[in-house]
């Protein structure tokens, strides 16, 4: 409310059932009364309502400060036309960074580490000013799940909005669809027109990636979580329904879990985390739902492998689980052309009916899953972006988990919907070529491509979450290995102790632990060593780490190497950033979430 009275002034304090108490017993005098943010000082008691945003140096958050200005213009107007015994704080923002923009730079470290500082800025914040319902508006890759994270610590009644993806960019001269992947694997062409054109047209507008990357794996699965309404995640960020819309739906959903006594804990619990990730194989997502989802499940109190799915749970669901999208990078369309379609309901139904997700379970609306559905009415699948699961784009689901001698505890993850070639009836097996980080892999790609050679297995270590530190993605040097692998119809494969984008395609292996900074067995590989991967025993093995002998002889030789070099291997850099200390101390595996540990 703003330039009048709050009722309360007039009439005194008054209770509004499910939305706080109303200081009872406490006697006010009806002076000095005063509006600041639309807000009376005679309130300062009440239980507090906040609005939160992601702010960064990217296209991805432009749309953000809109949508937190509709977000509390929305909650003001409700707490004054239904007279809520509620006070709205001034709006929040938490920063992130731009991990298109950081890929293939040393920067590109303080990625995930942004997630970790998102949930801490934002856990101070809600603590500090003992929020009692929040709508949070997030963007990009990394701020959502640390959001997330934050709420589900806090646990009281909360919402998220998605702000939206970028709208597809155009080659002005070829006239085809392009995108920020596009320009990843344009980079290396050898035309400084072509790379310069795609680079300008590649990315129009606002809004985080629009393909089924990151941050669109992140949102269908918040959503199929229970925490943002369906109908939020695919419209584009500068569709008006964001501004018009969506900040009346979302105080609703407040306002409803505030009067019900929901909380985030009681929507995020196994079966819904289940469902989340039977969606986002389902829709061939990005490899990081390995790593976020657990670090969403831990701040929810809940081990993921232990009590939503096992490794091989994981594994056998998507085995019997198609991908039903045929979505970039691994397809042909955008987030916008699912919208066209039906949305992210859409596939939900589809899956719902064909018995593949628990609709019973409670949602941010007050209703079940099912029920939401219900409400909707989604149309069926188009069968040109959506499919259904009896005519699917793909037969098999998008991920899978490896363990072998590479990866003992399990854990290393292959998006198997987007390998383009090398596995033959189940097993590719390559020679390796070892390289002590991203940056020397890079320079080799630029400066000798014609050295990499058909059925390689390029292995980048020494940047897992402790070793770059902060678990850096790999979308620059994936996406110059595809470039070269179509350009040439071969197969370069490649693992490492790091992470992927979600634009990442090909025969690429994430995430192998222990990582080699920990003396895990990838620092043990040597150039020429045969590695196998087996996508029908879902794993991924050195053949000369089978000889007890070879083992024992190279571990000798690196533990030598690290006792001579004061406790880290010489290969893994050094670092003096106060965060990039704290991440290399306390990192925990990828296989636990890949964040900064919690205990003291």
């Amino acid at each position: 409310m703003t330039g009048r009275l709050n009722a309360a002034s007039e009439i005194g304090w008054r209770s509004s059932p499910g939305l706080g108490p109303s200081n009872p017993g406490r006697d006010v005098q009806r002076v000095g009364t005063a509006n600041f943010l639309g807000e009376d000082v005679l309130k300062i008691h009440d239980p507090v309502w906040a609005v939160l945003g992601t702010l960064g140096d990217s296209q991805c958050y432009l749309g953000v400060q809109t949508k937190v200005a509709a977000v509390q213009a929305a909650l003001s107007r409700r707490i004054s036309s239904d007279d809520l015994a509620v006070r709205l704080i001034a709006p929040a923002f938490t920063l992130g960074v731009s991990d298109g923009q950081l890929n293939g730079t040393s920067e590109m470290r303080f990625s995930l580490i942004g997630r970790e500082l998102v949930n801490d800025s934002t856990a101070v914040h809600l603590a500090a000013n003992s929020v009692a319902g929040l709508i949070a508006v997030v963007a990009c890759d990394k701020p959502p799940v640390g959001t997330v994270a934050a709420l589900l610590e806090h646990n009281v009644p909360s919402v998220i909005l998605s702000d939206g993806s970028i709208k597809p960019g155009h080659d002005p001269v070829t006239g085809e669809r392009i995108d920020l992947v596009t320009a990843f694997q344009t980079a290396a062409d050898p035309d400084s027109e072509v790379r310069a054109r795609v680079a300008l047209h590649a990315c129009p507008g606002q809004g985080s990636c629009g393909g089924m990357f990151t941050y669109n794996t992140m949102q269908a699965f918040i959503a199929v979580l229970g925490l943002q309404p369906l109908q939020m995640v695919s419209p584009t960020s500068d569709d008006p329904r964001r501004t018009t819309e969506f900040p009346e739906q979302l105080v609703d959903c407040l306002t409803t879990m505030t009067s019900l006594g929901i909380r985030p804990r009681d929507i995020v619990t196994p079966k819904s985390l289940r469902n989340a990730l039977t969606v986002a194989i389902a829709m061939g997502g990005s490899t990081n739902v390995i790593l976020h989802s657990v670090e969403i499940a831990r701040a929810a109190g809940i081990d993921l492998w232990e009590h939503v799915l096992s490794q091989s749970g994981f594994n056998a669901l998507s085995r019997r689980l198609p991908v039903i999208v045929n979505l970039r990078p691994f397809g042909r369309y955008s987030m916008v052309d699912v919208d066209a379609e039906g949305g992210l309901a859409t596939v939900v139904s589809e899956l719902l009916g064909a018995g593949y997700l628990e609709g019973d379970v409670i949602t941010c609306t007050g209703e079940t899953l099912e029920e939401q559905i219900r409400r909707l009415a989604p149309p069926p699948p188009d069968h040109r972006v959506i499919h259904s699961v009896g005519r699917p784009f793909k037969d098999t689901g998008g991920l899978r988990l490896l363990r072998g001698n590479l990866a003992p505890g399990g854990g290393a993850v292959l998006k198997l919907v987007g390998v383009e070639s090398g596995i033959a009836n189940g097993l590719f097996t390559g020679h390796a070529r070892v390289f002590n980080g991203e940056r020397a892999l890079i320079d080799a790609l630029d400066e000798r491509p014609e050295e990499f050679r058909d059925n390689d297995m390029v292995v980048i270590r020494y940047e897992g979450p402790r070793g770059a530190p902060g678990m850096p993605e790999m979308l620059d040097p994936t996406s110059k290995i595809t470039s070269l692998c179509r350009r040439r119809n071969i197969t370069i494969a490649l693992m490492t102790d790091a992470r992927f984008s979600g634009g990442s395609v090909g025969l690429v292996i994430g995430h192998v632990a222990p990582e080699a900074l920990l003396g895990g067995p990838i620092a043990l590989v040597q150039d020429g060593d045969t590695v196998t991967v087996n996508v029908l025993d879902d794993r991924i093995d050195c053949v000369e780490l089978d000889d007890p002998e070879t083992f024992e002889q190279r571990s000798a030789a690196w533990n030598a190497a690290v006792e001579t070099h004061g406790g880290i291997h010489p290969d893994a850099a050094p670092v003096t950033h106060r965060v990039l200390k704290r991440m290399r101390a306390s990192a925990l595996p990828a296989l636990l979430g890949g964040g900064m540990t919690a205990s003291c």
